[in-house]
């Protein structure tokens, strides 16, 4: 009985918290021109929260307000460079989705092909350390602690070859 309950009573609730957490849909723009502007410029702007993502594709809800100042700034008449210098100046370069190469944003530009040609040093650099530790150990040489430890087996070795060898019927 239990059981039948919950399976009635589980699904009602999660219907209750989807209405419950759903938000209005933004209304459709009143005019079809300005929105494919405002749609256009914000392919070309980096939302400020997001993880990579365009202002055009963002959800979150500063990605939102920015689209409305910028739909403001289209029907207040400003021309799609001086929307952009307003945008820079108040948010800086990181704003742009695709910042321009300039001594402040080098790094952004530089910065990953250095940690690529950086990493790949360290790469080559530990790969030569092995392989020259590698050849070292390689070449036959035993050291004198090593050599003892040799002796001291095949002697052993030997000497039950030996004693195997007198003893009657024991192994040739």
């Amino acid at each position: 009985m239990k059981n039948r309950l919950m399976l009635v009573v589980l699904p009602l609730l999660s219907l209750v918290a989807c209405v419950a957490l759903a938000k209005e849909a933004p209304p459709a723009s009143d005019d079809p021109v300005t929105e494919a502007h405002m749609m256009r410029l914000a392919e070309k702007l980096r939302c400020l929260v997001c993880q990579n993502q365009t202002l055009a594709e963002s959800n979150a809800d500063l990605a939102a307000d920015l689209r409305r100042e910028v739909k403001e700034l289209i029907k207040s008449g400003k021309t799609d460079d001086q929307i952009m210098d307003y945008l820079v100046e108040r948010y800086g370069d990181f704003v742009l989705y695709d910042p321009p190469f300039k001594p402040i944003t080098v790094m952004l530009w530089v910065g990953p092909f250095a940690l690529l040609v950086g990493a790949l040093g360290v790469l080559f650099a530990r790969l030569a350390r092995r392989r020259k530790a590698a050849g070292q150990s390689s070449q036959g040489e035993l050291g004198a602690a090593e050599r003892r430890v040799v002796e001291q087996v095949l002697g052993s070795a030997n000497n039950d070859d030996k004693q195997n060898a007198r003893r009657p019927g024991g192994a040739a």
